[in-house]
């Protein structure tokens, strides 16, 4: 099964960060949050992946031409003006990443339209290029194919960015730094099954707005509880947040570790 990573956003709520790059090469630990993605689902098994992009996408298609000799020690030899590079680490993987220009502007809907073509089966991952989460991506696909819908996205708690003091006759009994809150947001792990091209219209629209919206009024969405970590990187603040876990050591979507 391939997985479709969204990567064309520019990111204008990361200021100074994404002014020179897509978010998707933001770094975390050193390595960019596709570089963290990619890991995650490959852990999975997930060996093929197909990048939309758009702002600054040549940078991300550089990342990946260069990504072996950016992260592998290696020694260049030097003779008669010709040089061979021996390396000294060799990675165990083994990827295949299609990157499609879908377009600068184009909406979330538009750049899937875009990449209908690479794909093969008639089930397909979908995420952000920005989310990170431990959400288990064998029991995601197990479930998609359970309930035998069109799609299935993971649903996950947001947190509220207050703390909550619970009261008893005007006495503090306790306080809850940031919990999460009831009910379901969309988290952005997907699996799909191509007949949610019958619901993109052809006016170009946000995938998650009409789309996704028409496939439930039909009965179509399925969603998969998760309970563990997950977090969306939309602003500095966030950025901040999980370089801290990473370089604490806590790294709770590092599930290949």
């Amino acid at each position: 099964m391939k997985a479709v990573i969204l990567c064309g956003g520019k990111g204008t709520r990361m200021g100074e960060e994404t002014q020179y790059k897509p978010k998707p090469l933001v770094n975390i630990g050193g390595r960019p949050i596709i570089w963290h993605i990619i890991k995650m689902f490959s852990h999975y098994g997930i060996k093929d992946f197909i990048l939309c992009l758009g702002y600054k996408g040549d940078m991300i298609k550089q990342y990946f031409n260069e990504m072996h000799w950016k992260n592998n020690d290696y020694t260049i030899h030097i003779e008669n003006g010709l040089s061979n590079i021996e390396y000294h680490t060799k990675g165990t993987e083994k990827l295949n990443i299609t990157m499609v220009d879908t377009g600068l502007e184009t909406l979330t809907a538009g750049r899937l339209k875009k990449i209908k073509k690479y794909l093969n089966e008639d089930e397909f991952l979908l995420t952000y290029g920005d989310g990170l989460s431990d959400v288990n991506i064998d029991q995601l696909i197990k479930y998609h194919k359970m309930k035998g819908k069109i799609a299935t996205l993971t649903g996950v708690h947001p947190t509220s960015s207050f703390g909550v003091i619970e009261v008893e006759n005007g006495i503090a009994k306790s306080f809850k730094e940031k919990p999460k809150q009831g009910g379901f947001i969309n988290g952005g792990f997907m699996v799909l099954n191509k007949k949610i091209y019958d619901y993109i219209p052809e006016e170009d629209c946000m995938f998650v707005q009409q789309p996704l919206k028409n496939i439930a009024k039909d009965g179509e969405l399925a969603v998969f509880e998760h309970n563990g970590f997950w977090t969306a990187i939309d602003t500095l603040k966030d950025l901040l947040m999980v370089n801290e876990l990473w370089n604490s050591g806590k790294r709770p979507w590092e599930v290949w570790g």
